[in-house]
């Protein structure tokens, strides 16, 4: 079951990584915002190596259903994950709830201004929902991983 929900999660970071910035999703994402302040070859290189290392996980927990996985694998799913967590924590969390960055702020503003958020805004800037999705999803998976070496 553990290892169900790790391959869900994964799959749903990986697509999340490599489309939001490209495919329209309704309010979620604004493609042209993003485009506006990044531009296309930079976007590119960036959702290529963000995607990649993931994608990579992704594919390898997908070869090993069912069978325990290697140790390197479990240590890249680790490694790649806490990274991506931290880099969340630093990017939305610490300038919206501990230390104002006005240059993050307008940047986001313009790139993230016209997407849906439910939380307010604070120091000038809110966590989009798309985002928060994200986030939710790397903690969980930060969880189950946990869950599993308890269980192995």
């Amino acid at each position: 079951m553990l290892e169900a929900i790790l391959i869900a999660l994964q799959t749903f970071q990986v697509l999340f990584l490599a489309l939001h910035d490209w495919v329209p999703l309704g309010g979620l994402n604004d493609v042209a915002a993003v485009r506006s302040e990044m531009p296309t070859r930079n976007l590119l290189i960036a959702t290529l190596i963000q995607t990649s290392f993931f994608a990579m996980g992704l594919f390898f927990s997908i070869s090993c259903h069912g069978r325990s996985y290697p140790a390197w694998l479990n240590y890249w799913l680790w490694i790649s994950y806490v990274t991506l967590f931290i880099g969340e924590i630093q990017a939305w969390w610490i300038p919206y709830l501990v230390r104002p960055d006005p240059k993050r702020a307008a940047r986001y503003q313009k790139m993230f201004g016209k997407t849906h958020s439910f939380l307010p805004r604070h120091n000038e800037i809110v966590p989009n929902t798309a985002h928060v999705l994200l986030h939710l999803a790397t903690a969980a998976t930060l969880l189950v991983l946990f869950l599993r070496h308890l269980a192995a």
